[in-house]
């Protein structure tokens, strides 16, 4: 009561006629009154419950009203590998070619669900269909072995695909494009080794940087840390190409919204800096 009285520039007595008055026309009581202390009712929890959620809603309501009126506030959405093993080394230019805008970055690999407001642009891994919203394919990309040199070293160097035979295999769940298939392209027959699965390709790339095995790294993902050599690229010609790519995603009709050009303009030439460097490699 004190507490609420403090936050409210109230009087603890006015706070304790509220909440009478708001027993009386509710008809129940919400609190226990004890000796020393004060208790929600099983009455009192149900409402509460409630009224913490539809504050919420409006908490959450008005911050979307206030970020579709703020001009200045470009919101870009993009999944979790994609931020954390391509984008967000590269944000800065962003930032630097365009100042005036205040950069949010979110990063999530649910559904966007554009009617809301908040996000102007969007970047998924997909087959390019997304529910009510426009989608243009801003990279495609290929799979291949890749593990930590220590780890090819301790296999005895892995010079050809057949090597893999004897290695742990490091499996990115939910992938279409999978080792069985990289094994039947190769001519060899699928080992079936037992080795760990992840959900996420970033997370399976992290593995073989651990030294847990071979991934089936995809290209965009291991780039990084090819360069840096935390990561081989075991047989470079040794490819398949991946079914689904990476898309620029905003609301259907916004192609012209001046935070949609720009961030189209600026991740275009990314991409085409990162293709450029990719084959010098």
């Amino acid at each position: 009561m004190t507490l609420a009285a403090k936050e409210l520039h109230l009087t603890h007595g006015a706070v304790s006629r509220q909440i009478k008055a708001l027993e009386g026309s509710l008809g129940v009581q919400l609190f226990s009154r004890l000796t020393r202390r004060i208790e929600l009712t099983e009455a009192g929890l149900s409402f509460f419950s409630a009224v913490t959620r539809l504050l919420s809603e409006l908490a959450r309501e008005a911050e979307n009203v206030r970020r579709r009126n703020d001009d200045n506030r470009l919101v870009v959405n993009s999944g979790v590998s994609f931020a954390s093993k391509w984008l967000t080394s590269r944000l800065h230019r962003l930032m630097a070619r365009y100042p005036d805008f205040d950069v949010l970055l979110e990063v999530a690999d649910a559904p966007i669900d554009f009617a809301a407001g908040h996000v102007d642009v969007a970047l998924r891994y997909g087959a390019g269909q997304y529910p009510a919203a426009a989608a243009e394919r801003i990279m495609n990309e290929t799979v291949s072995p890749v593990c930590t040199p220590d780890y090819r070293d301790r296999m005895g160097g892995l010079l050809s695909p057949a090597d893999l035979g004897g290695c742990q295999l490091i499996h990115e769940i939910g992938m279409t494009t999978t080792w069985e298939r990289w094994f039947s392209t190769m001519g060899l027959p699928y080992p079936k080794m037992r080795g760990p699965g992840y959900t996420l390709g970033s997370m399976s790339i992290e593995a073989a940087i651990r030294g847990e095995g071979v991934a089936l790294g995809r290209s965009v993902l291991v780039a990084e840390d090819i360069v840096a050599g935390r990561l081989v690229s075991l047989f470079p010609q040794a490819k398949l190409d991946v079914e689904w790519g990476y898309d620029l995603v905003y609301r259907t009709g916004n192609q012209d919204d001046p935070k949609v050009r720009a961030f189209r303009n600026w991740i275009t030439d990314e991409v085409r800096k990162f293709t450029i460097e990719s084959a010098l490699q």
